[in-house]
């Protein structure tokens, strides 16, 4: 699911009398372009809506054609197609495909992961299971290997997506690295474990017709998914840092009412969340005398 590319929007033309705000950024490689989480998403939900605003002057972009519907189907077909031609071309020549959010945010990602976890509960990390959600190809998790995690199994809705990270896993040296093909929304996963994240499966999500509904339901799966005194890793570039503690709220309230309402029991399972951390240090720029960052990662750990 982290995987669908979709291009931004044609900015707004500035108004005359406006002078419009000069944002130089470095060319990026075909590597570091951007997937499923593609910085001009607009999400408006009853969480809040995004800062697209701040983040419309993104560098990333892509080539590949997407459909102008977001039914859930057609957007399955999309990404199944999208990793199919991903597949032919490392078949054909090795290419490993594109990075959600850049190699800057996912170096930054992945160090910020590390000590939080060092600094927590698993100092162990060769122990500490993890969960992918959306793996796209894969990647995230390969670089988290590097870093002396050992347990570590992706999810993606998407077969020729698991097919790709299965094959990029193989070629780069990392055979023990679990993928499966799952949806989060429906998971059959029973394994709770100590590491969940999500980079970008949120933001897709939310490009479902019923937006607002399939949070939800994100939430109550993902719930279910991490241990108790586990972390929950979500980074989007559709929400502010504000925003996704504010629908961990709504989940917490909602989860509350629902126990008071069984008399004080709860026995589906799932757990509540308190925020951990944010990562404070991803790439900055100004636009229009405001500073701001084009992702945005929260750590939640489940009560």
């Amino acid at each position: 699911m982290a995987g669908i590319r979709w291009p931004p929007p044609p900015p707004p033309q500035p108004a005359q009398a406006e002078e419009q705000f000069p944002l130089a950024l470095p060319p990026q490689s075909d590597e570091d372009r951007s997937s499923v989480a593609a910085d001009s998403w607009s999400v408006k939900s009853d969480f809040g809506s995004s800062t697209i605003d701040l983040r419309a002057a993104s560098d990333y972009s892509s080539d590949k054609d997407v459909p102008d519907t977001t039914d859930v189907e057609t957007l399955q077909n999309f990404c199944d197609a999208t990793y199919a031609e991903d597949l032919a071309n490392f078949q054909h020549h090795g290419h490993a495909g594109e990075l959600c959010f850049g190699s800057e945010v996912l170096d930054a990602l992945v160090r910020w992961t590390k000590d939080l976890c060092l600094g927590g509960a698993h100092q162990d990390l060769s122990t500490c299971s993890v969960l992918d959600v959306g793996t796209g190809n894969g990647r995230l998790l390969q670089e988290l290997s590097k870093q002396g995690f050992n347990d570590l199994t992706g999810i993606d809705f998407s077969e020729a997506a698991i097919e790709v990270a299965k094959n990029l896993a193989n070629r780069e040296g990392f055979p023990h690295i679990n993928f499966l093909v799952d949806d989060v929304l429906e998971t059959k996963l029973e394994k709770k474990f100590q590491l969940v994240l999500d980079k970008g499966t949120l933001d897709a999500i939310a490009l479902h017709p019923d937006g607002p509904v399939k949070r939800m339901m994100y939430w109550e799966s993902v719930s279910r998914l991490v241990a108790s005194g586990g972390i929950l890793i979500i980074t989007s570039c559709s929400s502010t840092k504000d925003e996704l503690v504010q629908e961990m709220d709504s989940f917490n309230h909602r989860k509350s009412s629902s126990v008071s309402a069984s008399n004080g029991e709860s026995s589906d399972g799932t757990s509540m969340f308190q925020y951990l951390d944010h990562v404070q240090n991803y790439p900055q720029f100004v636009s229009s005398g405001v500073q701001g960052s084009r992702v945005a990662t929260v750590a939640f750990v489940a009560k």
